[in-house]
């Protein structure tokens, strides 16, 4: 059987614009119930758990940051693109809200455009930081109809050296942070986004980002004795197993073990939205201050100019032929997905009795 998302490797016409395909999130008050409605549907969520989840907006005002930054990223992108010789036009469009793709592909269209590759803020692969986009990105192709431009994903990208090096520049930024003499025996906790195990064993997100948090680390010289990798933002019925440890557990387990300092980095995202901001600078940094432990948050890669240079590389790979880069254990990603890859977990049918430990949504 034809998968419907795999995309076709044959020659179909020069690329003629980019795609900035991330999450979205509301920019006021009035759009969190909305935004999370779109996040949540067909995950049997009851609606007093979306309602304690938009509170967490609320608190912020009802704005993620994730759109402005996707907008900085966009003024980065055609920065970068202009002086070094890419003439693209940069579109944008979201999964969950405004701008949605169906919105953005209309408007390619109408514009003219035939053929556009997609950079996804993700740089991991599982259902939902890869193959649900490209459902998405399909979803608003057949909602465009006829004509619609045909959209090839860019390929992922935990392991390209200009990835790596802009994260390990932000956690050197935080290790800095720390008195001198007592970097040697700080601990560095990389977190990312938690799924449930089915879908981590259906995908290579586990390992992806165990090679990624192993290559920043030791481009700060810190070795495996040094770092851990846990997980935040876990969502769903408790009796479906999810990726853990938990960053405010795996905190207090290194208080316990006698550790007085330590850098958490998100290395699972690229700019820092509302999960970041609340599920660390709040949470983790309220559960430090607690214990007693001290933390220091690196930033994200944001629009780091290699960050960003990176994007404008991959388009390379595709347009022009050019090697693709790679470090550390494993290949390049693929350009084209295989087909079948990262399946969708199979969700339960009802919420469950004790209701849920957590909501939110992942950017």
């Amino acid at each position: 059987m034809t998968d419907p998302v795999t995309e076709s490797s044959e020659p179909q016409g020069p690329y003629d614009a980019i795609l900035l395909v991330s999450f979205g999130g509301p920019e006021g008050p009035d759009d969190v119930m909305p935004f999370l409605e779109n996040v949540l549907r067909g995950r049997n969520v009851p609606r007093e758990r979306m309602l304690e989840v938009s509170k967490h907006y609320q608190a912020f005002g009802g704005v993620s940051p994730i759109n402005e930054q996707c907008r900085a990223l966009l003024t980065a992108m055609r920065a970068d693109f202009a002086a070094n010789g890419l003439d693209l036009p940069v579109y944008w469009g979201n999964r969950n809200w405004h701008p949605m793709l169906a919105e953005t592909v209309a408007e390619m269209k109408a514009d003219g455009v035939c053929r556009a590759l997609a950079f996804v803020t993700a740089s991991t692969g599982s259902y939902s930081s890869c193959r649900q986009y490209r459902e998405d990105i399909e979803k608003a192709r057949e909602a465009v109809g006829p004509g619609a431009p045909v959209i090839d994903k860019l390929r992922l990208f935990y392991n390209h050296p200009d990835f790596v090096d802009a994260n390990a520049r932000g956690l050197a930024e935080a290790i800095a942070k720390i008195p001198e003499d007592r970097r040697t025996d700080l601990r560095i906790a990389f977190t990312a986004h938690s799924i449930p195990i089915s879908m981590s064993e259906s995908s290579d997100y586990l390992k992806q980002l165990t090679e990624l948090s192993g290559l920043v680390a030791a481009q700060n010289g810190y070795s495996t004795t040094h770092w851990d990798l846990v997980f935040q933002s876990r969502s769903g019925p408790p009796q479906i197993p999810w990726l853990d440890p938990d960053i405010c557990d795996h905190l207090r387990s290194l208080q316990e073990a006698g550790t007085t300092d330590v850098v958490v980095m998100p290395i699972g995202f690229v700019s820092d939205h509302m999960e970041v901001l609340y599920d660390l600078d709040h949470e983790a940094a309220d559960t430090c201050a607690e214990i007693g432990l001290q933390m220091v948050r690196a930033r994200t890669v944001g629009t780091d100019a290699g960050f960003v240079g990176m994007i404008r590389k991959l388009i390379g790979e595709r347009i022009a032929g050019q090697p693709q880069d790679c470090i550390g254990r494993f290949p390049a990603s693929p350009d084209f997905c295989r087909p079948g890859c990262c399946p969708a977990p199979q969700r339960p049918t009802r919420p469950a009795a004790g209701g849920e430990r957590s909501s939110r949504p992942a950017p």
